[in-house]
């Protein structure tokens, strides 16, 4: 589960500040800034070693999906900043939450896997990306229900 989520109002979004465990490495944190608007959704990931390195971790990749109307089972992607090792995670997790939230969505990402306890297999990889999705739905779901509900 998430951990130290803060709320801040700020205008007509709310965003969302989260920290979750990398997935076979507990001293790597996966931390996401997520803003849900009502017609949108902005992601933020990056990762964080606990004890602080003094390496940079570079931008990574950032890109715009959005479901196709006209075929519901289809969803449009396209990168506006790239950095190869971390484009395809980007894209993959734009367009699942785009598909899922129905909404346009936009992801920054410069998660780096390298630390996680096998080195940054697929396996971890995929552990990571539905960690991430899972946490960003029940967010998602959270702001709907309140939303509903005139909170």
């Amino acid at each position: 589960m998430a951990t130290g989520a803060e709320i801040m109002t700020g205008g007509s979004s709310w965003p969302i500040q989260l920290s979750i465990p990398l997935p076979r490495a507990p001293d790597t944190r996966i931390h996401m800034h997520l803003t849900i608007q009502t017609t949108s959704i902005l992601l933020f990931l990056t990762t964080t070693m606990n004890g602080g390195t003094s390496t940079t971790v570079p931008l990574g990749s950032f890109v715009y999906a959005l479901p196709d109307r006209l075929n519901l089972g289809q969803t449009l992607s396209t990168p506006l900043y790239t950095h190869e090792s971390s484009l395809e995670f980007t894209t993959r997790l734009a367009k699942l939450l785009a598909h899922k939230t129905k909404k346009s969505v936009y992801v920054g990402n410069s998660i780096s896997f390298t630390s996680a306890g096998m080195g940054g297999t697929v396996e971890e990889e995929m552990e990571g990306f539905k960690k991430v999705v899972d946490v960003v739905l029940e967010e998602v779901q959270k702001i709907s229900g309140e939303q509903r509900n005139g909170i």
